[in-house]
Protein backbone atom coordinates (compact mmCIF):
# COMPACT_ATOMS: atom_id res chain seq x y z
CA UNK A 1 0.00 0.00 0.00
CA UNK A 2 1.32 3.44 -0.82
CA UNK A 3 1.46 5.94 2.10
CA UNK A 4 0.08 9.54 1.28
CA UNK A 5 2.62 11.73 2.82
CA UNK A 6 1.37 15.12 3.44
CA UNK A 7 3.49 17.94 1.42
CA UNK A 8 4.61 19.85 4.45
CA UNK A 9 6.27 16.60 6.09
CA UNK A 10 8.07 15.52 2.40
CA UNK A 11 11.62 16.09 2.24
CA UNK A 12 11.30 17.13 -1.79
CA UNK A 13 8.01 19.19 -0.99
CA UNK A 14 8.02 20.26 2.30
CA UNK A 15 8.18 24.69 2.46
CA UNK A 16 11.27 26.57 3.89
CA UNK A 17 10.85 26.73 8.02
CA UNK A 18 10.27 30.47 7.43
CA UNK A 19 7.50 30.10 4.98
CA UNK A 20 5.65 26.75 6.37
CA UNK A 21 5.40 28.76 9.84
CA UNK A 22 4.28 32.04 8.21
CA UNK A 23 1.52 30.25 5.93
CA UNK A 24 0.66 26.79 7.24
CA UNK A 25 -2.29 25.96 9.63
CA UNK A 26 -2.29 22.86 11.01
CA UNK A 27 -4.02 21.58 14.37
CA UNK A 28 -3.27 19.21 17.07
CA UNK A 29 -6.22 16.78 15.30
CA UNK A 30 -4.80 17.34 12.11
CA UNK A 31 -1.01 16.36 13.70
CA UNK A 32 -2.01 14.00 16.37
CA UNK A 33 0.01 10.49 16.56
CA UNK A 34 -1.62 8.78 13.33
CA UNK A 35 -0.16 11.56 11.31
CA UNK A 36 3.25 11.52 12.65
CA UNK A 37 3.49 7.63 12.36
CA UNK A 38 2.05 7.89 8.45
CA UNK A 39 4.38 10.84 7.60
CA UNK A 40 7.34 11.39 9.77
CA UNK A 41 9.09 8.24 9.26
CA UNK A 42 8.15 7.43 5.31
CA UNK A 43 8.51 11.30 4.72
CA UNK A 44 10.98 13.64 6.57
CA UNK A 45 13.22 10.77 8.21
CA UNK A 46 12.71 8.01 5.28
CA UNK A 47 16.60 6.79 4.86
CA UNK A 48 18.11 9.71 6.82
CA UNK A 49 18.90 7.97 10.48
CA UNK A 50 21.36 10.80 11.35
CA UNK A 51 19.11 13.66 9.78
CA UNK A 52 20.81 13.55 6.16
CA UNK A 53 21.32 11.65 2.98
CA UNK A 54 23.33 8.66 4.52
CA UNK A 55 26.11 8.97 1.13
CA UNK A 56 27.00 13.05 2.88
CA UNK A 57 30.39 13.07 4.43
CA UNK A 58 31.96 15.64 6.45
CA UNK A 59 34.14 17.37 3.82
CA UNK A 60 38.06 18.12 5.41
CA UNK A 61 37.69 21.44 5.10
CA UNK A 62 35.04 21.37 8.27
CA UNK A 63 38.01 19.39 10.55
CA UNK A 64 39.52 22.17 11.44
CA UNK A 65 39.96 26.04 11.37
CA UNK A 66 37.60 28.41 11.68
CA UNK A 67 34.68 26.77 10.36
CA UNK A 68 35.05 23.52 12.57
CA UNK A 69 34.90 26.22 15.63
CA UNK A 70 31.75 27.73 14.07
CA UNK A 71 29.80 24.72 13.68
CA UNK A 72 31.10 23.23 16.90
CA UNK A 73 29.96 25.99 18.86
CA UNK A 74 26.36 26.24 17.55
CA UNK A 75 25.51 22.39 17.17
CA UNK A 76 27.25 22.11 20.93
CA UNK A 77 24.44 24.79 21.66
CA UNK A 78 21.39 23.66 20.03
CA UNK A 79 22.17 19.68 20.78
CA UNK A 80 21.92 21.06 24.77
CA UNK A 81 18.53 23.32 23.38
CA UNK A 82 16.92 20.49 22.46
CA UNK A 83 17.83 18.39 25.00
CA UNK A 84 16.26 21.30 27.26
CA UNK A 85 13.25 20.96 24.82
CA UNK A 86 12.88 17.42 25.12
CA UNK A 87 12.70 17.47 29.01
CA UNK A 88 10.56 20.61 29.37
CA UNK A 89 7.82 19.49 27.03
CA UNK A 90 7.54 15.99 28.66
CA UNK A 91 5.94 18.12 31.66
CA UNK A 92 3.09 19.09 28.91
CA UNK A 93 2.09 15.61 28.10
CA UNK A 94 0.09 14.18 31.55
CA UNK A 95 -1.51 17.92 31.46
CA UNK A 96 -2.90 18.34 27.69
CA UNK A 97 -6.58 18.60 27.59
CA UNK A 98 -7.71 16.08 25.15
CA UNK A 99 -6.34 13.05 23.49
CA UNK A 100 -4.96 14.59 19.94
CA UNK A 101 -3.29 17.23 22.00
CA UNK A 102 -1.42 14.72 23.90
CA UNK A 103 -0.54 12.73 21.13
CA UNK A 104 1.23 15.52 19.40
CA UNK A 105 3.27 16.32 22.24
CA UNK A 106 4.03 13.11 22.77
CA UNK A 107 5.57 13.51 19.42
CA UNK A 108 7.51 16.66 20.00
CA UNK A 109 8.99 15.64 22.84
CA UNK A 110 10.36 12.83 20.12
CA UNK A 111 11.51 15.34 17.66
CA UNK A 112 12.95 17.27 19.61
CA UNK A 113 15.09 14.52 21.16
CA UNK A 114 15.68 13.35 17.76
CA UNK A 115 17.04 16.80 17.20
CA UNK A 116 19.48 16.54 20.00
CA UNK A 117 20.76 13.00 18.93
CA UNK A 118 21.57 14.50 15.06
CA UNK A 119 22.83 17.44 16.16
CA UNK A 120 25.56 15.29 18.69
CA UNK A 121 25.84 13.04 15.79
CA UNK A 122 27.47 15.78 13.80
CA UNK A 123 29.75 16.83 15.99
CA UNK A 124 31.29 12.95 16.17
CA UNK A 125 31.10 13.00 12.18
CA UNK A 126 33.75 16.60 12.38
CA UNK A 127 35.85 14.66 15.01
CA UNK A 128 34.74 14.12 18.92
CA UNK A 129 34.93 10.79 20.07
CA UNK A 130 31.63 9.76 21.08
CA UNK A 131 33.00 8.56 24.35
CA UNK A 132 34.03 12.51 25.03
CA UNK A 133 31.11 14.39 23.73
CA UNK A 134 29.92 14.89 27.17
CA UNK A 135 32.84 16.97 28.27
CA UNK A 136 33.51 18.16 24.91
CA UNK A 137 29.48 19.70 24.59
CA UNK A 138 29.89 22.49 26.99
CA UNK A 139 33.67 23.11 26.32
CA UNK A 140 32.32 24.28 22.53
CA UNK A 141 29.23 26.08 23.60
CA UNK A 142 30.92 27.93 26.67
CA UNK A 143 29.67 30.39 28.55
CA UNK A 144 26.20 30.50 26.85
CA UNK A 145 25.00 27.14 27.80
CA UNK A 146 24.55 29.25 31.51
CA UNK A 147 23.96 33.10 30.33
CA UNK A 148 21.92 32.10 27.29
CA UNK A 149 19.39 28.67 28.03
CA UNK A 150 19.88 28.69 31.85
CA UNK A 151 17.13 31.69 32.16
CA UNK A 152 14.84 30.19 29.54
CA UNK A 153 15.06 26.96 30.99
CA UNK A 154 14.15 28.63 34.51
CA UNK A 155 11.21 30.23 33.38
CA UNK A 156 10.21 27.41 31.26
CA UNK A 157 9.79 24.90 33.85
CA UNK A 158 8.42 27.42 36.53
CA UNK A 159 5.39 27.18 33.78
CA UNK A 160 5.04 23.71 32.91
CA UNK A 161 6.61 21.80 35.71
CA UNK A 162 5.66 23.84 39.20
CA UNK A 163 2.55 26.10 37.49
CA UNK A 164 1.32 23.00 35.37
CA UNK A 165 -0.01 25.94 33.27
CA UNK A 166 -0.56 24.20 29.81
CA UNK A 167 -1.25 27.13 27.80
CA UNK A 168 1.70 29.25 29.17
CA UNK A 169 4.01 26.31 28.40
CA UNK A 170 2.40 25.91 24.60
CA UNK A 171 2.99 29.57 24.34
CA UNK A 172 6.11 29.22 25.96
CA UNK A 173 7.28 27.07 22.95
CA UNK A 174 5.78 28.36 20.57
CA UNK A 175 6.28 32.18 20.45
CA UNK A 176 9.06 32.68 22.88
CA UNK A 177 11.72 29.65 22.90
CA UNK A 178 11.06 27.90 19.47
CA UNK A 179 9.80 30.83 17.65
CA UNK A 180 12.84 32.90 18.33
CA UNK A 181 15.08 30.08 17.68
CA UNK A 182 13.59 29.04 14.43
CA UNK A 183 14.83 31.94 11.98
CA UNK A 184 18.18 31.13 13.14
CA UNK A 185 18.17 27.77 12.14
CA UNK A 186 16.45 28.88 8.64
CA UNK A 187 19.82 30.66 8.18
CA UNK A 188 21.68 27.78 9.06
CA UNK A 189 20.87 25.80 6.63
CA UNK A 190 21.06 28.51 4.21
CA UNK A 191 24.43 29.39 4.69
CA UNK A 192 26.42 25.57 5.43
CA UNK A 193 24.38 24.18 2.57
CA UNK A 194 27.66 24.80 0.13
CA UNK A 195 30.23 23.76 2.84
CA UNK A 196 29.04 20.82 5.04
CA UNK A 197 25.57 19.60 2.62
CA UNK A 198 25.31 17.13 5.71
CA UNK A 199 24.96 20.09 8.25
CA UNK A 200 22.46 21.37 5.85
CA UNK A 201 20.39 18.84 5.81
CA UNK A 202 20.15 18.27 9.33
CA UNK A 203 18.80 21.70 9.45
CA UNK A 204 16.41 20.98 6.62
CA UNK A 205 15.21 18.01 8.73
CA UNK A 206 14.77 19.92 11.70
CA UNK A 207 12.89 22.78 10.39
CA UNK A 208 10.14 20.42 8.75
CA UNK A 209 9.79 19.53 12.02
CA UNK A 210 9.67 23.05 13.80
CA UNK A 211 7.64 24.26 10.86
CA UNK A 212 4.57 21.54 12.68
CA UNK A 213 5.54 22.61 16.39
CA UNK A 214 4.94 26.13 15.43
CA UNK A 215 1.93 25.92 14.14
CA UNK A 216 -0.12 23.72 16.27
CA UNK A 217 1.23 25.08 19.69
CA UNK A 218 -0.51 28.62 17.66
CA UNK A 219 -3.59 27.34 16.82
CA UNK A 220 -3.79 25.60 20.52
CA UNK A 221 -3.04 29.39 22.11
CA UNK A 222 -5.47 30.85 19.41
CA UNK A 223 -8.41 28.22 19.98
CA UNK A 224 -7.62 28.36 24.26
CA UNK A 225 -8.09 32.66 23.81
CA UNK A 226 -11.34 31.71 21.97
CA UNK A 227 -12.84 29.68 24.49
CA UNK A 228 -11.48 31.45 27.53
CA UNK A 229 -11.37 35.04 26.56
CA UNK A 230 -11.17 35.81 30.22
CA UNK A 231 -7.34 34.32 29.96
CA UNK A 232 -6.31 36.69 27.30
CA UNK A 233 -4.78 38.95 29.38
CA UNK A 234 -2.50 36.78 31.50
CA UNK A 235 -1.40 34.78 27.80
CA UNK A 236 -0.60 38.43 26.74
CA UNK A 237 1.26 39.05 30.06
CA UNK A 238 3.30 35.94 30.14
CA UNK A 239 4.30 36.46 26.36
CA UNK A 240 5.53 40.10 27.23
CA UNK A 241 7.23 38.52 29.90
CA UNK A 242 9.03 35.75 27.92
CA UNK A 243 10.20 38.40 25.09
CA UNK A 244 11.33 40.94 27.90
CA UNK A 245 13.55 37.80 28.98
CA UNK A 246 15.09 37.31 25.77
CA UNK A 247 15.21 40.79 24.62
CA UNK A 248 17.91 41.11 27.73
CA UNK A 249 19.84 37.58 26.94
CA UNK A 250 23.38 37.64 25.17
CA UNK A 251 21.83 35.83 22.15
CA UNK A 252 22.98 38.59 19.21
CA UNK A 253 26.23 38.26 21.03
CA UNK A 254 26.57 34.73 20.81
CA UNK A 255 25.50 34.50 17.01
CA UNK A 256 27.33 37.23 16.21
CA UNK A 257 30.87 35.29 17.05
CA UNK A 258 29.45 32.24 15.30
CA UNK A 259 28.84 34.37 12.02
CA UNK A 260 32.24 35.92 12.72
CA UNK A 261 34.04 32.43 12.29
CA UNK A 262 32.21 31.23 9.83
CA UNK A 263 32.76 34.79 7.86
CA UNK A 264 36.39 33.61 8.25
CA UNK A 265 36.34 30.32 6.95
CA UNK A 266 34.08 30.41 3.94
CA UNK A 267 36.56 33.67 3.02
CA UNK A 268 38.99 30.62 3.25
CA UNK A 269 36.89 27.91 1.19
CA UNK A 270 35.83 31.02 -1.28
CA UNK A 271 36.62 28.67 -4.29
CA UNK A 272 33.73 26.06 -2.36
CA UNK A 273 30.98 28.68 -1.42
CA UNK A 274 31.39 30.19 -5.73
CA UNK A 275 28.32 31.32 -6.77
CA UNK A 276 25.69 30.00 -4.41
CA UNK A 277 23.04 32.42 -3.32
CA UNK A 278 21.66 32.45 0.00
CA UNK A 279 18.74 33.73 -1.05
CA UNK A 280 17.66 35.00 -4.07
CA UNK A 281 20.17 37.85 -5.60
CA UNK A 282 22.56 37.78 -2.94
CA UNK A 283 25.83 35.19 -3.07
CA UNK A 284 26.37 34.23 0.17
CA UNK A 285 30.49 35.18 -0.50
CA UNK A 286 28.82 38.84 -0.41
CA UNK A 287 27.02 38.86 2.69
CA UNK A 288 28.20 40.00 5.89
CA UNK A 289 27.90 38.41 9.85
CA UNK A 290 26.08 41.45 10.83
CA UNK A 291 23.71 41.07 7.43
CA UNK A 292 22.86 37.38 7.90
CA UNK A 293 21.93 38.14 11.75
CA UNK A 294 19.71 40.93 10.69
CA UNK A 295 17.86 39.37 8.16
CA UNK A 296 17.32 36.33 10.50
CA UNK A 297 16.03 39.08 12.96
CA UNK A 298 13.76 40.18 10.51
CA UNK A 299 12.46 37.07 10.17
CA UNK A 300 11.84 36.23 13.74
CA UNK A 301 9.84 39.60 13.85
CA UNK A 302 7.98 38.98 10.67
CA UNK A 303 7.30 35.00 12.26
CA UNK A 304 5.83 36.47 15.15
CA UNK A 305 3.66 39.09 14.40
CA UNK A 306 2.17 37.06 11.63
CA UNK A 307 1.46 34.38 14.48
CA UNK A 308 0.42 36.75 17.36
CA UNK A 309 -1.58 38.22 14.74
CA UNK A 310 -3.60 35.18 13.81
CA UNK A 311 -3.60 34.69 17.93
CA UNK A 312 -5.81 38.04 17.91
CA UNK A 313 -2.72 39.25 20.42
CA UNK A 314 -0.94 41.58 17.72
CA UNK A 315 0.01 43.87 20.35
CA UNK A 316 2.27 41.61 22.15
CA UNK A 317 4.25 41.81 18.34
CA UNK A 318 5.10 45.56 18.96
Amino acid sequence: MTIQIPREADWDTAPSLIDGAMDLQMTAQDCNLRYWLNAVPEGTLRGRPDGHDPDLVVPEHMKSGALYEAITQEYAFRSVAEEKATRGLAYLIPIAPDTDTMEFYTTQVFDECRHAMVFRNHLVALGTPAERLAEAIPVFAGSYLDSVLGPLERMALEIMRDDRDFIGGVVMMAIILEGALAPAAELSERKWRPLDPAAADIDKGAGIDEIRHLTVGADIAKRHLIDHPGDRARVLELIQRGMKLWSELPTHEMVLRREKLFQEGMHEHAAVVGDYEIWPGRRLIDTTPEERLETADRWSTDMKRKRLTDMGLEEAAT
